[in-house]
């Protein structure tokens, strides 16, 4: 009786051990599993200026530059564009907020996934294209905003709903993958260093610029 018990014990040993050799064999060779880093589509970025230097053409806006911000981008990398009409390409690129939404404010639940609405009380951020026209006084980041004028049914409320364009001491310079912007109640903010590059070149710009926001 005792050798077939003690029989049992080194085959229960063995089994164990066996077990444990698999289970590292196993996850040496799983492979880690890495969210890629999404990035902007250039060809995308081309159609899209085309059509804002036609549309500022029209519209009598800064034929110069535009931004162009690409909300189908995760709000962890670079999707405020500054386009360079002149040269045909990318001047500059930062980080953007979007609207929280019903969400908590200032955290990232939608980062990959964001609303857009133009109700008012939504905070939500509105799709369409704006003319930035209006320096003023900000409560926020470096204290400077500018007044967004909706031109589309999409972002037509954005005045009556205190949407403008302004900086944000939570918003980073550097691309912050995987983990997404701050979020606000539906303006595009951008960090205060972002905002001492952008706003001598919308004061110099001597006519209104655009802002297209996309999805």
């Amino acid at each position: 009786m005792k050798r077939v018990y003690l029989f049992f014990i080194i085959f229960w040993i063995v089994s164990c051990s066996q077990e444990r050799k698999n289970n590292r064999i196993r996850t040496a060779e799983t492979p880690v599993v890495t969210e890629k880093k999404p990035e902007a589509d250039l060809s995308k970025l081309k159609i899209k200026a085309e059509e804002a230097l036609k549309f500022c053409t029209s519209k009598n806006l800064n034929k110069d530059f535009c931004i162009l911000i690409d909300m189908s981008l995760h709000s962890g990398v670079n999707r405020f564009f500054v386009w360079d009409f002149k040269s045909n390409k990318i001047s500059k690129k930062y980080l953007v907020g979007h609207g929280c939404g019903s969400n908590s404010w200032s955290k990232d639940n939608s980062k990959a996934d964001p609303g857009f609405s133009n109700e008012d009380g939504s905070h939500l951020s509105s799709l369409g294209k704006y003319k930035l026209e209006g320096r003023g006084y900000s409560d926020w980041g470096i204290n400077i905003k500018y007044l967004m004028h909706g031109l589309e049914e999409t972002n037509s409320n954005a005045l009556k709903r205190f949407i403008v364009f302004h900086s944000w001491n939570l918003m980073s310079d550097n691309e912050t993958f995987p983990n997404g912007s701050p979020e606000g109640w539906g303006c595009p903010t951008v960090s205060n260093n972002a905002m001492k590059e952008i706003d001598p070149m919308i004061q110099k710009s001597g006519k209104p610029v655009l802002m297209w926001i996309y999805n």
